[in-house]
């Protein structure tokens, strides 16, 4: 199939290499502004569930924070975390923990 949309391209390698890049560039712009929008709520991305196996899975805002002491407020009123522990992309915040 490649081999024959590559022969109907009209002039030289170079040429059919750029007609080509723009061809693809199109074929892009139409799927990103008109196919995925239309087809996104179609899917069924937004319907997940995460639990451990049965239990209730709780939302963090759920749980109610306490409020902050005044030592451990920012400029800006909010409170600062004590310690980051664990990698960067799995981050938990304890802040009853000193600072390291």
């Amino acid at each position: 199939m490649y081999s024959w949309i590559w022969r109907q391209l009209p002039g030289n390698v170079l040429a059919k290499s750029a007609v080509s890049l723009l061809l693809v560039l199109g074929i892009v712009y139409l799927l990103f502004q008109y196919v995925f929008p239309w087809a996104e709520p179609l899917l069924p991305f937004g319907d997940v569930t995460v639990n451990d196996g049965g239990s209730t899975a709780v939302h963090p805002t759920d749980s109610p924070t306490p409020a902050p002491r005044s030592s451990e407020t920012s400029l800006n009123g909010a409170a600062a975390p004590s310690t980051v522990v664990g990698t960067d992309s799995h981050r938990v915040l304890h802040p009853g923990a000193a600072q390291a």
